[in-house]
C-alpha cells in the first residue's frame, strides 16, 4: 500500500526525496487485523494538524520509534473487521484518530476507538474533525463549561483549532471575539458568524477589544482560549474578568508564555492546561461523548469543517508548508482515491 514513512527528524516541508526525513513508499506492507476487534479501514481523507508537524521536527511531548507513519485524525471506508464486532460492518463510513499511522491508503484500528459517520456528513470534513474540533470542545465544554452570554476570546482564531473553537463558542451562546492575521482570515471569521474580529496586523488587540466590551456594555472576557502563547497571551490577560478562565491549548508563537500566579490569585483566574490525547487515557469517556455530540452537531449543520488546503499524499511537504507559514484558513488535509474509484481500478 502507499505510505509515508518518516525515517528521520527534521523538516517536514523540505521535497520529499531519499534525503528528506519523509519518504513515500508504494509498496509498504498491509497492516494485518491484530485482535478480533480490529478493524481495517480504507483511509479516505486525513488531517494535518500543528502537532504532525512537530511530531516530525522531534518537538512534541511524546516521542515515537523511527521509522513510523505520521497521522492522528482521519476518515475513511471499513474493509474488513475481525470476528469479535458487532458495531460495525464492511463499507460503513467512519472517522477516528490514532497517536500515528494515518498517512497511509489503510489503518487498523480497535472498533471501541471507531466513530460512525452520520449519513449527510461529507467524510472528508470528518476526517478534520476529531483534534481540532475535539479540541476545542473537551476544552469549552468539559472544562471551561462555557455558558449562554460569557465573553470567549480567542486566539489564533483562523486556525484549524481557532476556528473550531469560534463555531463552538457561537453553538454554546457566548459572545466571540476572534483574533487573527490579515484581511482574508479577518472577512472570514466575520462570515463565520464572530461577534467581534481583531486583525493584529493593524490592531491592538486590548484597544480593539476593549472597544467593542465598551460598545456592548460588557465588562470583559470570561474565557480565554489560546493555541498560540507569547505576547497574544500576554496581552489578553489586561482584558479578562475576575474568575475568568484561561485554557491552554498550544503554543503556536514558538513561545511558552508565563503567566502572574499572583495576578490569578486576586482575580480568581482558573489555567486549565488542556492537552487533549491524553483523555484517550485517562477519561476516554469524555472523549467519545465529545466526538460523538460534534457529529451530530456536524450532521445538523450546527458547525462546518473549512477546508482550507488539499493535498495528495506525494504532496505532504506542501502540506506542511501550509501549516508551517500560516497560509491555512481552517484546515489541511491529504486525500486519497475515493473507494468507489480505487474499486473501478481493481
Amino acid at each position: 500500500m502507499e505510505a509515508l514513512i518518516c525515517r528521520e527528524l527534521g523538516d517536514p516541508t523540505l521535497p520529499i526525496s531519499d534525503s528528506s526525513p519523509l519518504r513515500l513508499s508504494s509498496d509498504h506492507p498491509i497492516p494485518e487485523l491484530s485482535s478480533p476487534t480490529s478493524v481495517r479501514i480504507r483511509v479516505r481523507a486525513t488531517s494535518l494538524n500543528y502537532a504532525n508537524y512537530l511530531q516530525i521536527l522531534g518537538k512534541y511531548q511524546e516521542k515515537f520509534p523511527l521509522p513510523f507513519i505520521p497521522g492522528s485524525d482521519y476518515s475513511g471506508v471499513v474493509e474488513s473487521v475481525g470476528s469479535g464486532v458487532r458495531k460495525f460492518k464492511v463499507g460503513d463510513r467512519v472517522c477516528s484518530l490514532a497517536l500515528v499511522g494515518s498517512f497511509a491508503a489503510l489503518i487498523v484500528a480497535e472498533e471501541r476507538d471507531l466513530y460512525l459517520v452520520p449519513d449527510g456528513c461529507d467524510l472528508v470534513a470528518a476526517s478534520a474533525l476529531p483534534v481540532a474540533f475535539g479540541t476545542s470542545h473537551v476544552a469549552l465544554v468539559h472544562r471551561a463549561n462555557l455558558t449562554a452570554g460569557q465573553v470567549l476570546l480567542v486566539l489564533g482564531a483562523a486556525g484549524g483549532v481557532g476556528l473550531s473553537a469560534v463555531q463552538i463558542g457561537k453553538v454554546c451562546g457566548a459572545t466571540v471575539i476572534a483574533v487573527a492575521r490579515g484581511p482574508d482570515k479577518v472577512q472570514f471569521l466575520k462570515r463565520l458568524g464572530a461577534d467581534h474580529v481583531i486583525d493584529t496586523n493593524s490592531e491592538s488587540i486590548i484597544e480593539s477589544a476593549r472597544r467593542f466590551l465598551k460598545g456592548r456594555r460588557l465588562k470583559g472576557i470570561d474565557v480565554l482560549y489560546d493555541p498560540v502563547g507569547g505576547k497574544p497571551l500576554k496581552e489578553s490577560l489586561k482584558l479578562l474578568n475576575w474568575g475568568a478562565k484561561i485554557l491552554v491549548i498550544g503554543f503556536a508563537s514558538g513561545e511558552v508564555p508565563v503567566i502572574p500566579a499572583n495576578i490569578a490569585l486576586v482575580k480568581n483566574w482558573t489555567i486549565h492546561g488542556l492537552y487533549w490525547g491524553s483523555y484517550n487515557i485517562h477519561q476516554p469517556g469524555v472523549l467519545r461523548e465529545s466526538l460523538y455530540e460534534l457529529l451530530s452537531w456536524l450532521a445538523k449543520g450546527m458547525i462546518g469543517v473549512h477546508i482550507s488546503h488539499s493535498f495528495r499524499l506525494s504532496e505532504a511537504n506542501l502540506a506542511f508548508s501550509a501549516i508551517k507559514e500560516r497560509k491555512a484558513i481552517g484546515k489541511v488535509i491529504i486525500k486519497f482515491d475515493d473507494v468507489t474509484t480505487m474499486k473501478s481500478r481493481l
